[in-house]
Protein backbone atom coordinates (compact mmCIF):
# COMPACT_ATOMS: atom_id res chain seq x y z
CA UNK A 1 0.00 0.00 0.00
CA UNK A 2 1.40 3.71 -0.93
CA UNK A 3 2.62 6.10 1.64
CA UNK A 4 -0.73 8.34 0.12
CA UNK A 5 -2.71 5.32 0.60
CA UNK A 6 -1.82 4.85 4.07
CA UNK A 7 -2.07 8.74 5.76
CA UNK A 8 -5.83 8.56 4.16
CA UNK A 9 -6.51 5.32 5.84
CA UNK A 10 -4.93 7.23 9.04
CA UNK A 11 -6.96 10.43 8.66
CA UNK A 12 -10.17 8.58 8.43
CA UNK A 13 -9.22 6.84 11.57
CA UNK A 14 -8.26 10.18 13.42
CA UNK A 15 -11.62 11.31 12.09
CA UNK A 16 -12.93 8.54 13.63
CA UNK A 17 -11.47 9.01 16.91
CA UNK A 18 -12.05 12.86 16.68
CA UNK A 19 -15.69 12.67 15.96
CA UNK A 20 -16.79 14.94 13.03
CA UNK A 21 -16.51 17.30 11.19
CA UNK A 22 -16.58 20.94 12.42
CA UNK A 23 -14.59 24.56 12.09
CA UNK A 24 -13.03 25.74 9.09
CA UNK A 25 -10.78 23.98 6.64
CA UNK A 26 -9.35 24.69 2.98
CA UNK A 27 -7.13 22.08 0.88
CA UNK A 28 -5.72 21.52 -2.42
CA UNK A 29 -9.12 19.44 -3.63
CA UNK A 30 -7.21 17.46 -6.28
CA UNK A 31 -5.23 14.97 -4.71
CA UNK A 32 -5.00 16.13 -0.57
CA UNK A 33 -6.06 12.58 1.42
CA UNK A 34 -5.02 14.83 4.80
CA UNK A 35 -7.80 15.21 7.00
CA UNK A 36 -9.67 18.58 6.73
CA UNK A 37 -11.99 20.04 9.39
CA UNK A 38 -15.20 21.07 7.61
CA UNK A 39 -17.50 23.70 7.08
CA UNK A 40 -20.19 22.45 4.74
CA UNK A 41 -19.54 24.80 2.10
CA UNK A 42 -20.13 23.12 -1.23
CA UNK A 43 -17.12 23.51 -3.92
CA UNK A 44 -18.12 23.66 -7.56
CA UNK A 45 -15.34 22.15 -9.79
CA UNK A 46 -15.62 23.49 -13.65
CA UNK A 47 -16.20 21.14 -16.42
CA UNK A 48 -12.84 21.52 -17.46
CA UNK A 49 -11.09 20.34 -13.89
CA UNK A 50 -13.00 17.66 -13.48
CA UNK A 51 -11.73 14.57 -12.50
CA UNK A 52 -13.22 11.06 -12.97
CA UNK A 53 -14.94 9.35 -10.27
CA UNK A 54 -13.40 5.88 -9.49
CA UNK A 55 -15.60 2.75 -10.57
CA UNK A 56 -16.82 1.20 -7.10
CA UNK A 57 -19.26 -1.07 -5.78
CA UNK A 58 -19.75 -2.55 -2.04
CA UNK A 59 -23.06 -4.51 0.11
CA UNK A 60 -25.67 -2.16 1.17
CA UNK A 61 -26.60 -2.06 4.89
CA UNK A 62 -29.74 -4.25 3.78
CA UNK A 63 -27.42 -6.67 2.18
CA UNK A 64 -28.07 -5.99 -1.66
CA UNK A 65 -25.17 -5.34 -3.88
CA UNK A 66 -24.65 -2.16 -5.61
CA UNK A 67 -22.29 0.30 -7.44
CA UNK A 68 -21.68 3.23 -9.50
CA UNK A 69 -21.93 2.06 -12.50
CA UNK A 70 -25.80 1.32 -11.49
CA UNK A 71 -25.94 5.05 -11.79
CA UNK A 72 -24.49 5.85 -15.41
CA UNK A 73 -25.57 8.53 -16.91
CA UNK A 74 -27.10 9.99 -13.49
CA UNK A 75 -25.86 12.76 -11.35
CA UNK A 76 -24.88 10.89 -8.42
CA UNK A 77 -24.55 12.63 -4.78
CA UNK A 78 -22.43 10.26 -2.47
CA UNK A 79 -22.80 11.37 1.52
CA UNK A 80 -20.10 9.29 3.04
CA UNK A 81 -21.25 9.35 7.27
CA UNK A 82 -21.40 7.28 10.06
CA UNK A 83 -24.16 6.82 12.70
CA UNK A 84 -21.71 8.20 15.92
CA UNK A 85 -21.19 11.63 14.10
CA UNK A 86 -23.39 14.49 15.44
CA UNK A 87 -22.75 16.38 11.67
CA UNK A 88 -24.37 13.31 9.84
CA UNK A 89 -27.07 12.97 12.23
CA UNK A 90 -28.17 16.43 11.77
CA UNK A 91 -27.60 17.02 8.00
CA UNK A 92 -29.82 13.82 7.39
CA UNK A 93 -32.80 15.82 6.97
CA UNK A 94 -31.67 17.72 4.26
CA UNK A 95 -30.03 15.22 2.24
CA UNK A 96 -33.29 12.83 2.12
CA UNK A 97 -35.38 16.37 1.69
CA UNK A 98 -32.76 17.17 -1.51
CA UNK A 99 -33.20 13.53 -2.84
CA UNK A 100 -36.93 13.60 -2.79
CA UNK A 101 -36.70 17.23 -4.48
CA UNK A 102 -34.43 16.02 -7.32
CA UNK A 103 -34.89 12.41 -7.93
CA UNK A 104 -37.26 13.54 -11.08
CA UNK A 105 -34.08 15.32 -12.26
CA UNK A 106 -32.64 12.47 -12.60
CA UNK A 107 -30.42 12.54 -9.64
CA UNK A 108 -29.59 9.45 -7.47
CA UNK A 109 -28.32 9.57 -4.20
CA UNK A 110 -26.16 7.26 -2.55
CA UNK A 111 -24.78 6.77 1.42
CA UNK A 112 -21.19 5.37 2.36
CA UNK A 113 -21.51 4.41 6.14
CA UNK A 114 -18.18 3.63 7.17
CA UNK A 115 -15.81 3.39 10.46
CA UNK A 116 -18.90 2.39 12.25
CA UNK A 117 -20.83 -0.84 13.48
CA UNK A 118 -23.40 -2.47 11.06
CA UNK A 119 -26.02 -2.61 13.43
CA UNK A 120 -25.86 1.19 14.92
CA UNK A 121 -25.48 1.78 11.10
CA UNK A 122 -28.79 0.32 10.11
CA UNK A 123 -30.27 1.81 12.90
CA UNK A 124 -29.37 4.98 12.15
CA UNK A 125 -30.68 4.31 8.54
CA UNK A 126 -33.88 3.09 9.70
CA UNK A 127 -34.75 5.90 12.17
CA UNK A 128 -33.94 8.07 9.34
CA UNK A 129 -35.83 6.72 6.33
CA UNK A 130 -33.86 7.99 3.71
CA UNK A 131 -34.90 6.73 0.89
CA UNK A 132 -32.15 5.92 -0.50
CA UNK A 133 -29.49 3.01 0.32
CA UNK A 134 -25.71 2.97 1.43
CA UNK A 135 -22.60 0.82 1.19
CA UNK A 136 -21.78 -0.57 4.49
CA UNK A 137 -17.85 0.09 3.93
CA UNK A 138 -16.48 -0.07 7.48
CA UNK A 139 -12.59 -0.43 6.02
CA UNK A 140 -13.09 2.84 3.94
CA UNK A 141 -11.92 1.34 0.68
CA UNK A 142 -14.40 3.64 -1.24
CA UNK A 143 -13.26 6.88 0.21
CA UNK A 144 -9.82 5.59 -0.26
CA UNK A 145 -10.64 4.82 -3.59
CA UNK A 146 -11.11 8.16 -4.56
CA UNK A 147 -7.11 9.08 -3.72
CA UNK A 148 -5.78 11.36 -6.34
CA UNK A 149 -9.38 12.69 -7.39
CA UNK A 150 -11.36 14.78 -4.60
CA UNK A 151 -10.88 12.71 -1.50
CA UNK A 152 -14.13 12.74 0.83
CA UNK A 153 -11.69 13.94 3.84
CA UNK A 154 -14.02 14.25 6.90
CA UNK A 155 -16.92 13.33 8.32
CA UNK A 156 -19.20 13.42 6.72
CA UNK A 157 -18.04 14.70 3.35
CA UNK A 158 -20.24 15.06 0.50
CA UNK A 159 -19.32 14.20 -3.42
CA UNK A 160 -21.46 15.56 -6.40
CA UNK A 161 -20.74 13.42 -9.54
CA UNK A 162 -21.71 14.55 -12.81
CA UNK A 163 -23.26 12.62 -15.74
CA UNK A 164 -20.16 11.76 -17.31
CA UNK A 165 -18.92 10.31 -13.94
CA UNK A 166 -16.94 13.01 -12.73
CA UNK A 167 -16.77 14.90 -9.11
CA UNK A 168 -18.44 18.23 -9.85
CA UNK A 169 -18.36 19.21 -6.11
CA UNK A 170 -17.47 18.30 -2.79
CA UNK A 171 -18.56 19.52 0.72
CA UNK A 172 -16.80 18.82 3.71
CA UNK A 173 -18.73 18.77 7.03
CA UNK A 174 -22.44 19.02 7.93
CA UNK A 175 -24.31 20.47 4.37
CA UNK A 176 -26.21 23.47 4.26
CA UNK A 177 -29.41 22.81 2.52
CA UNK A 178 -29.60 25.90 -0.03
CA UNK A 179 -26.48 25.61 -0.97
CA UNK A 180 -26.08 21.47 -1.93
CA UNK A 181 -29.87 21.98 -3.43
CA UNK A 182 -28.31 24.95 -5.90
CA UNK A 183 -24.85 22.90 -6.56
CA UNK A 184 -27.31 19.54 -7.60
CA UNK A 185 -29.68 21.36 -9.18
CA UNK A 186 -27.13 23.50 -11.76
CA UNK A 187 -24.73 20.27 -12.04
CA UNK A 188 -28.07 17.73 -12.96
CA UNK A 189 -29.20 20.74 -15.52
CA UNK A 190 -26.27 20.43 -17.11
CA UNK A 191 -27.13 17.92 -19.50
CA UNK A 192 -25.95 14.57 -21.10
CA UNK A 193 -23.56 15.43 -23.72
CA UNK A 194 -19.94 16.70 -23.45
CA UNK A 195 -19.04 19.81 -21.56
Amino acid sequence: MSTKANVLIAALAMAALAGCAGGQGTADPSGDTRFVAGDGRVQLFDAAQRKPAPAFEGETLEGGATSLADRKGKVVVLNFWASWCAPCRSEAPTLKDIAARTKAQGVEFLGVDFKDRKADALAFQRARQLGYPSIYDQPGRIALSFQGTVPPAAIPSTLVIDRQGRVAARALGEVKHSELLDVVTKVSGEGSGPT
